[in-house]
């Protein structure tokens, strides 16, 4: 190889750069190349950005930050839109979460406060965790809790209408404590409270499972939520609203329960509850029925009851019968009054994660506050890893977050996912702003919020198996977002 072949060789093989020899091939010493590159364009993004995060199916990504994600200027795209528009607004948001029932409080409570201390903050803390902002707690005992109890038992036989034994001691250990650790992280936290049964000899079966309130305790029945809520007051612990029965119209359990029809909890509110708030001086708010989707009916026929209704927030449902539009019944027929979402369990009977992702997005998180609820929670906190303790509630419920009691170790669920596209990102206090969809819920299912500061929240479900090129527009800018399959995302609008 000649000597000017070798240095056309040189030149061809690096292109585009300065060459400078050091040294001359004649003497056959080593060349430094000093390189210097093409500088990179910067690109101006003078439209915006928004974080991404991102959870998906086959979770190789679980409530994942992707980082920014930018807009452009509105232009023709071939890609379905989804416009947001922030001057059209909704109701506001009182929070999302679960219920820390006995058996929760209990399965924290055992924990090492090292582990203890990282689990509340990684549920509680928006910053460091999901930032879970509505608690649901148990007026005395459930079918998550150690033993049947109410705040008032006496003997067998006894009564106490003037509620001289009234004391929530029961709660001492454990609850209590806990909702002082929690509000420490998160001072505005909202609480909703409900009694699975009055205490049993105010009942018709003289026993906490089953039966109904005797009508001559209705009066007594009403302090006793008075009493309930001036003493956790006392700890310094706000009871944001109550509903005078879970589960109004399933008295046959094992556990506790109390049937309570329409028309009971109706007089109870109007002529008991509603009053006995108003020279207390009390400002909880009162939600009704507090049960299942399929029977709309029974909150509609209270809040037409006018004297009733002026005592009345709104009503409460669980996912467990009917579907989520049956919601909408209610918010159409009564728009003054509030809708809310409080009870729906995982479980071992639907082991998918995808599965259940996907499904508590669009009915339990998307599709209840699209249906004008103001909050969305699961049921148990915390479970153990035998899905307990339970009183002779469900044997294979799952918690949003499993400890096993056995090694102290910390699982999150799928339902941990679910509630933190939400929770983590939409505060308390934020609007439901408008959203229209090109594509149909079975393709894309997604909704939107104005957080107090300014800030835009979309979350989004991709329910299909191919990925999706979606456009979200808001006013005059665009961004273009690719999502994978079976997949939901949170994107964080400045």
């Amino acid at each position: 190889m000649t000597l000017s072949t070798l240095k056309e060789r040189i030149y061809i093989s690096v292109p585009i750069i300065s060459i400078i020899f050091l040294s001359t091939l004649c003497t056959k010493k080593a060349e430094t190349i000093i390189v210097t590159p093409t500088p990179t364009p910067v690109v101006a993004h003078n439209y915006g950005s928004a974080q991404s995060w991102v959870t998906t199916g086959d979770q190789t990504k679980l409530l994942t930050n992707q980082g920014l994600v930018y807009f452009d200027k509105k232009d023709v795209t071939t890609n379905p839109i989804i416009t947001i528009d922030s001057t059209v607004k909704y109701q506001s948001i009182d929070g999302f979460g679960a219920a820390l029932t006995g058996s929760s409080a209990s399965n924290i409570n055992r924990l090492n406060s090292a582990d203890k201390k990282s689990l509340l903050n990684n549920l509680f803390d928006a910053t460091t965790g999901i930032g879970i902002s509505y608690l649901r707690i148990t007026i005395g005992a459930s079918d998550f809790s150690d033993s049947n109890f109410s705040y008032d038992d006496v003997s067998f036989g006894q009564t106490d209408f003037d509620l001289k034994y009234f004391s929530i001691a029961k709660d001492q250990p454990d609850l209590i404590p806990l909702l002082k650790l929690i509000k420490s992280i998160n001072p505005t936290i909202k609480i909703l409270a409900c009694p699975w049964s009055a205490p049993a000899w105010m009942k018709t079966s003289s026993n906490m499972v089953g039966g109904s309130l005797r009508k001559e305790a209705y009066a007594a029945y009403a302090n006793y939520f008075v009493k309930y809520i001036q003493a956790f007051q006392n700890e310094g612990i706000t009871i944001d609203a109550v509903t005078p029965q879970n589960e109004p119209l399933y008295y046959t359990a094992t556990y506790p329960c109390m049937s309570m029809l329409a028309t009971e909890q109706t007089d109870f509110i109007k002529n008991n509850l509603g009053p006995a708030f108003k020279n207390a001086g009390i400002t909880t708010k009162i939600i009704i029925y507090d049960h299942n989707w399929d029977h709309p009916e029974y909150p509609m026929s209270i809040l037409a009851d006018t004297a009733a209704a002026k005592y009345i927030s709104g009503s409460a449902f669980h996912g467990y019968g009917g579907t989520v539009g049956n919601m909408l019944q209610v918010h159409q027929a009564f728009p003054n009054k509030d809708l809310y979402f409080t009870e729906i369990s995982g479980g071992e009977w639907a082991p998918d994660f995808s599965g259940n992702l996907i499904w508590n997005l669009s009915n339990i998180f998307i599709g209840t506050v699209n249906n004008w609820s103001k909050s969305a929670l699961m049921w148990n906190l915390a479970l153990d890893q035998n899905h307990g303790p339970t009183n002779h509630g469900c044997d294979n419920c799952r918690g949003v977050v499993t400890i096993n009691s056995t090694n102290g170790t910390i699982s999150n669920n799928v339902e941990y996912y679910a509630i933190g596209h939400l929770s983590k990102f939409v505060k308390t206090g934020a609007v439901r702003i408008g959203v229209t969809n090109t594509l149909s819920t079975s393709q894309l299912d997604l909704t939107a919020f104005m957080n107090p500061d300014g800030t835009k929240v979309i979350v989004a479900i991709n329910p299909e198996d191919n990925t999706k090129t979606i456009v979200f527009r808001l006013n005059e800018r665009q961004l273009t977002y690719i999502m994978t399959p079976k997949s939901v995302v949170t994107l964080v609008i400045d």
